[in-house]
Formats: structure tokens, C-alpha cells, sequence
């Protein structure tokens, strides 16, 4: 393979991997293996939930025996943050509460 066939290829598989999200993120491999319902479908409840959010933080916990994600939201132009609770498991919304600092 020449040199250039190489490096496309680089290419194209780099842009294929996906990118990391832009907030912080804590999520332990040991619960990971446990949830039911993606990272990815629990964003999309909890953005539903504050339209106009952006996503600040990520963690996912169990919380009194519950798995959940919980999603760390700020509004521009609104002070503080909303913090959504999904289900890891059914992705049902547990709990939203704004947090003005």
C-alpha cells in the first residue's frame, strides 16, 4: 500500500470514530454494564425537559438504590443549572431541579 493509500485510510477511519462530548463526564464501568437505556436516548429526555439547554456535566450514580443519570443543564441567560435525573434503567425522569447559584 503507498503511502498516500495510507494515510487516507487513516483518514477515513479517524472520522469514523466518534467524538467526545464537550462536558464532563462521570460514568464508572461498573455501572455502565447495567443500564438499560443509552447515554445517548437519556440526553435527548433530559434536553427535551430544558429546552434551550446546553449540557454542562454528565454523572452516572445510584442514588437510594436507584441508577440514574444525572444531567447538569444551564440556560444562557438563566442563573445556575438544572439538574435532570433519568432513569439508567426505564428513562423515565426521576427528578429536575434548577439550582440557581
Amino acid at each position: 500500500m503507498s503511502t498516500f493509500a495510507s494515510i487516507a485510510l487513516a483518514a477515513v477511519l479517524g472520522a469514523q470514530q466518534p467524538a467526545a462530548p464537550a462536558y464532563k463526564r462521570e460514568v464508572p464501568d461498573s455501572l455502565i454494564a447495567k443500564v438499560r437505556v443509552s447515554e445517548d436516548s437519556a440526553r435527548a429526555i433530559a434536553l427535551r425537559r430544558v429546552p434551550g439547554g446546553t449540557i454542562e456535566a454528565l454523572e452516572l450514580e445510584r442514588e437510594g438504590g436507584t441508577l440514574l443519570y444525572s444531567w447538569d443543564i444551564k440556560v444562557r441567560g438563566k442563573p445556575g443549572i438544572t439538574e435532570v435525573h433519568v432513569s439508567a434503567r426505564t428513562g423515565r425522569i426521576l427528578s429536575v431541579e434548577h439550582e440557581a447559584n
